[in-house]
């Protein structure tokens, strides 16, 4: 029988981002509780309700989904254990991408099931366009056991997404993975949109789209092999004029450049290319 048949309610703990998406994708398939410090900012979702205390909410959830800041998760499991309501052996997960589920041994302790399922995406307080996302997206899955493992894979196809299984021991390096696409990638758009707005460019974005976008797609299905521009030709004279350039006009994203543009030549003689000293020596100036 599907886990969905089961459930006669799913928790959740945490009233931020994440938690009110989950509350809306859950309340589709079954009542949903919800527990946390700022109840209002839920009180709009159709179908959830509020538990007055967290042991009120433990005991009535089949399905507790642990939604809090990284540091706040192991004060919340600790609040958990001593609630004592784990007799029906509820599945409790959190939603951390940099933790696995060694924060939830108390629990599990304590007869629950336990994992942790990481949406790998971003949430930006729309849960409604945060819900369609999901439809598709990547969860990454790590459980204490088969069992736990087999019911996170039903947890997230409960909201459309695919499951993908990441052992304990990988879990930083995971995470470490998705910050350095996602947040560096912010940091390389905001930093690139500045220089444009220095040279006289009203809406950098407009500009950056088509071609970001054609670089993402490329690179995402070819890797490295998408790489194109100066530091492919090995055109040091091109590469010594962006520096001046931005030397000059917008330094603050001199260092970024040069950083990337560093890993940029490390990576193509790793892959075989004939070393660039002379430029390397210009970039590391």
């Amino acid at each position: 029988m599907a886990l969905e048949a089961l459930i006669r309610r799913i928790g959740i703990i945490g009233t931020g981002r994440v938690a009110r998406a989950l509350a809306l994708g859950f309340s589709r398939h079954a009542p949903v509780t919800m527990w946390g410090r700022s109840p209002d900012k839920f009180a709009a979702i159709e179908g959830v309700e509020a538990a007055e205390t967290c042991a009120i909410l433990a005991a009535r959830s089949d399905v507790i989904a642990v939604c809090v800041s990284d540091d706040a998760i192991a004060t919340v499991v600790d609040e958990l254990a001593r609630t004592g309501a784990f007799s029906h052996a509820p599945l409790v997960f959190h939603v951390s991408g940099r933790s696995g589920t060694a924060l939830l041994a108390p629990l599990r302790d304590k007869g629950a099931l336990t994992a942790s399922i990481h949406p790998a995406m971003t949430f930006t307080g729309d849960p409604a366009q945060e819900v369609r996302r999901m439809t598709g997206a990547r969860f990454a899955i790590t459980a204490a056991d088969s069992q736990a493992g087999a019911k996170a894979q039903e947890i997230v196809a409960m909201l459309g997404g695919v499951a993908v299984p990441i052992a304990e021991e990988h879990r930083t390096l995971y995470h470490a993975a998705l910050s350095h696409a996602a947040n560096h990638l912010v940091t390389l758009i905001a930093g690139a949109s500045d220089a444009l707005r220095a040279a006289g460019i009203g809406d950098p974005g407009a500009l950056l789209s088509p071609l970001v976008q054609a670089s993402l797609d490329n690179s995402l299905i070819g890797g490295f092999s998408a790489l194109s521009g100066p530091l492919l030709r090995g055109d040091a004279d091109t590469v010594r004029g962006h520096i001046a350039a931005l030397a000059s006009a917008c330094p603050a994203v001199l260092p970024a450049y040069r950083a990337m543009a560093l890993a940029t030549l490390d990576e193509l003689e790793r892959q075989g290319a004939m070393p660039q000293d002379a430029l390397r020596e210009d970039l590391s100036r």
